[in-house]
């Protein structure tokens, strides 16, 4: 049998060696060729003369790009993988709109909005905002669909005219919060679960140890669920100039105005004033030739696509050296876990290393921390603050932006600022810990596997095969209970509050920013560009520029990500994607409980604090 095994392990050796030769000289020769034969150009981009901004951006809007290994993403694609996030930045749309609305070359908007994936109230209110102001110009916005998501028909409603295809319908049912509890599967598969948390409204670990949403979180979520709604509602009303009950009814009330266009859905929407005409692609094809002229070949209106204006925009005759005086922008994404991490998460360390880059900078004179982030380990979270301190002690005022979130450890980041500013639907707060230890002693015991041994003390009696001690669950509690209490000190503190105060709104209890600021945790209501006006009149800066730091790639990961980036790569290795993945259409036969699944699991696998200490908010994602 030894002689056997060895056999067929030196044979997958041999194999593997084979595969990963081939492989390579395939990727190299294809490398060789490509970098050969690509040719040089002026990368000019046309803008045709009254031509009709297409605002066809896809994927879901975020506040940084989540890193993707080039040449991953390459392979990804050649594979039909559908792993790589599909991401457009909220700064890139703003941009593109503002300079449309001074750009003569441009006369309307189109609002092709299908590839929008979803966002927070918060990032479409701020590109509302610029279409606002872009309609100001005097120039047109017209928005039109096959279907609508809320996400959708919130940037739609700004249009002057919102059109919908003659089969088509607008999915406008509010917001909710429903995540997966897994209690009896855990029991199933007998794995212990030893749970630590401070809190009355931590519910951070209940899809862990319940199999419903206690009564106390879903009071609390009803609470910023309903602030979020009536925004919504609020805005849509006075963009479409309608009350609120026209798009907020019962099911009843739904049922009965459905009968009344016999089940048409797209009439529906056209009775409740939710959009203007009904057309085809065609017909408003035909209407835009019309308006603005054919294109150079005739067989469409005169437009150029959203990602074609921003790479116009983005030229090297479009760059501006800096001045002397700079606020620096420094966003902070997604969970906050230990150590260095890319873009699309926050590493304490990495993180740490871009506010001290901006505190090392004699050009940068204040800094905004833009936080997009439910938080993660405690540890983490600290580190990134010491450096926030640092910079406030080096004379420089630092400014917290909050965007769609900044709760828990999100939360932590933003309380030593100067000042915190947030969206009236930032969600914010959860201002509690937990700690979590999943062990598999009785899982492996019913498959006959067991552990045991000695050692020199009782502390080193932990194990994921035998459990934990009643002693040092204890002790583990004491833990969490001891970061709790620093929490809500250094908050007190940061925020001249007393400390009986800030208990009474943490607990791990969500607040929207507008409920937030009557507790104190909130200094003003605004957006990104607010922050930056503040942290300038706190800098006392009257020109300046603003400058983002982020994190740079090495030479190897530029090159690659310039390489795979071009046209001809894509021609040479890169077919069109299939949509027929085996596992994406695994995943999507579930209607989207796998990808629920997935994403609550791997927001756990993501969990690294050298104490097992977290502030992490896992119930303020929201279903749009």
């Amino acid at each position: 049998m030894i002689y056997i095994g060895k056999f067929f392990k030196g044979l997958w050796s041999a194999i593997n060696f084979s595969r990963k030769l081939i492989l390579n000289l395939i990727f190299f020769g294809l490398l060789a060729v490509i970098v050969l034969s690509i040719p040089q150009q002026n990368g000019a981009i046309n803008v045709p003369e009254g031509a009709v901004l297409k605002l066809n951006f896809e994927g879901k809007l975020v506040e940084e790009l989540t890193y993707i290994d080039p040449v991953d993403a390459a392979f990804g694609e050649f594979f039909s993988s559908n792993d790589q996030p599909k991401e457009v930045l909220v700064d890139d749309v703003v941009k593109v709109i503002n300079n449309a609305a001074n750009d003569s070359r441009i006369s309307m908007i189109l609002l092709d909005l299908q590839s929008l994936h979803g966002a927070h109230l918060n990032k479409l209110d701020t590109i509302s905002k610029a279409l606002i102001n872009f309609k100001q110009s005097g120039k047109k916005i017209i928005a039109h669909g096959s279907y609508y998501s809320q996400s959708q028909y919130f940037l739609a409603s700004t249009a002057d005219e919102i059109s919908l295809h003659p089969y088509g319908a607008i999915k406008i049912r509010g917001f909710a919060n429903y995540p997966l509890y897994f209690k009896d599967a855990l029991e199933k598969l007998k794995i212990t679960q030893h749970i630590y948390r401070v809190g009355t409204y931590k519910s951070a670990v209940e899809p862990f140890i319940r199999n419903d949403m206690s009564p106390a979180a879903k009071e609390a979520n009803q609470l910023w669920l309903d602030e979020l709604w009536s925004q919504y509602k609020s805005d849509i009303a006075e963009a479409r100039k309608f009350e609120t009950s026209n798009f907020d009814d019962k099911a009843d009330q739904y049922l009965a105005k459905m009968k009344q266009v016999s089940g048409d859905y797209a009439q529906y929407a056209l009775q409740n004033n939710w959009v203007d005409v009904l057309q085809t692609d065609q017909q408003l094809q035909a209407k835009l030739i019309q308006e603005a002229g054919p294109s150079f070949s005739g067989k469409t209106f005169k437009n150029i696509s959203f990602n074609k204006y921003l790479s116009s925009l983005n030229s090297p005759a479009a760059l501006t050296l800096p001045s002397q005086d700079s606020v620096a922008v420094i966003v902070a994404r997604g969970n906050i876990v230990d150590g260095k991490q890319k873009a699309g998460k926050i590493g304490g360390d990495s993180t740490a290393a871009l506010l001290k880059k901006a505190r090392l900078n004699d050009n940068v004179k204040a800094v905004v921390l833009r936080i997009d982030s439910g938080g993660g380990s405690m540890f983490a979270s600290e580190i990134i603050r010491n450096e926030v301190l640092a910079i406030k002690e080096a004379g420089k005022p630092v400014i917290a932006s909050m965007s769609s979130v900044a709760a828990s450890g999100g939360y932590w980041i933003a309380m030593s600022a100067d000042e915190i500013w947030a969206a009236p639907s930032t969600i914010t707060g959860s201002i509690g810990v937990f700690g979590t230890i999943l062990t598999f002693e009785k899982s492996l015991n019913s498959l006959g596997i067991y552990s045991d041994g000695v050692a020199t003390t009782e502390l080193n009696n932990i194990s994921l095969s035998r459990g934990i001690s009643e002693d040092l669950s204890d002790v583990f509690q004491l833990g969490v209970e001891d970061a709790y209490d620093k929490f809500i000190t250094l908050v007190a503190q940061e925020r001249e509050l007393s400390k009986e105060a800030v208990n009474k709104v943490a607990q791990g209890r969500v607040w929207t920013a507008t409920q937030a600021q009557s507790f104190g945790l909130v200094d003003k209501l605004g957006n990104k560009q607010d922050a930056i006006d503040a942290a300038a009149q706190l800098a006392q800066l009257d020109n300046y520029d603003v400058i983002t730091i982020e994190q740079t790639l090495s030479e190897k990961d530029q090159f690659l990500k310039e390489l795979f980036n071009t046209k001809l790569v894509s021609t040479y290795i890169l077919p069109e994607p299939s949509s027929n993945n085996l596992l994406q259409r695994v995943i999507s036969s579930f209607g989207g409980l796998g990808e629920q699944m997935i994403e609550q699991f791997d927001e756990i696998n993501q969990f690294n604090d050298p104490k097992g200490i977290y502030s992490r908010c896992l119930t303020c994602d929201v279903i749009y």
